[in-house]
């Protein structure tokens, strides 16, 4: 039974010996070509939604390519960047031309000169206001 055995395990061994050695014309293992980023991040134009979304990046033995993964998230974080500082600037516009309206010169006017608005009671020359003509008060 151990001459079985250790005739068995030799024939084993050759065979995987000879398997790998003389494995024929090509290589055992091919070497691959390192997966590339195939749709990066547009240079030329803003990232948008659709972009991201379609982001696909390589994975390396050991995770994702460190590299791409830092490039593409710098491209995020400098869009964002940029489209928060445009939001920023477009609120304080906003900001400056309410701020413009609410003091127009119309509230500098004498009482005479400024339209009387619908809410506002009307008023007397002595500046008492005038009862209402429907109701009397």
């Amino acid at each position: 039974m151990f001459w079985f055995l250790l005739l068995a395990m030799v024939v084993v061994v050759a065979a995987v010996t000879l398997a790998v050695v003389g494995g024929g014309k090509s290589a055992i293992l091919q070497d691959v070509a390192p997966e590339q980023l195939t749709d990066p991040l547009p240079a030329t134009r803003p990232v948008g939604r659709a972009d991201v979304e379609a982001l696909r990046l390589p994975v390396a033995a050991r995770g994702y390519r460190m590299a791409d993964v830092d490039d593409a998230l710098g491209r995020l974080g400098a869009e964002l960047a940029e489209r928060d500082a445009r939001i920023a600037e477009l609120e304080s516009a906003l900001a400056g031309a309410q701020a413009t309206r609410a003091g127009r010169p119309d509230l500098l006017k004498q009482p005479e000169d400024r339209p009387q608005a619908p809410w506002e009671a009307p008023e007397t020359q002595d500046g008492a206001p005038r009862p209402d003509e429907e109701t009397g008060r």
